[in-house]
């Protein structure tokens, strides 16, 4: 017995009527398009990654500006605070 109960000579019975049902130019197709879709969709993954990364680099990038502002602020406030 195979995975879930399905033995491997049931799995080829199965494979024997799909091919004749359909023929080996549709499932070359729908193998294709299969092939096709998985591509896309690995493509639209990785420029999702590329766009949140650099999201959070500029998120960085106006956190560290904003920092140096506040800091720099500070500094002013300081400095009129000690002058008489």
């Amino acid at each position: 017995m195979g995975p879930g109960g399905i033995s491997p000579w049931s799995l080829l019975l199965i494979l024997a009527i799909v091919l004749l049902l359909f023929g080996t130019k549709k499932l070359r197709n729908v193998g294709t398009d299969l092939g096709g879709a998985l591509k896309g969709f690995k493509s639209a993954m990785k420029d999702g990654e590329k766009e949140a990364n650099e999201a959070k680099e500029s998120i960085e990038e106006v956190t560290t500006e904003h920092r140096e502002q506040v800091d720099d602020a500070e500094g002013e406030k300081k400095t009129n605070n000690e002058k008489p």
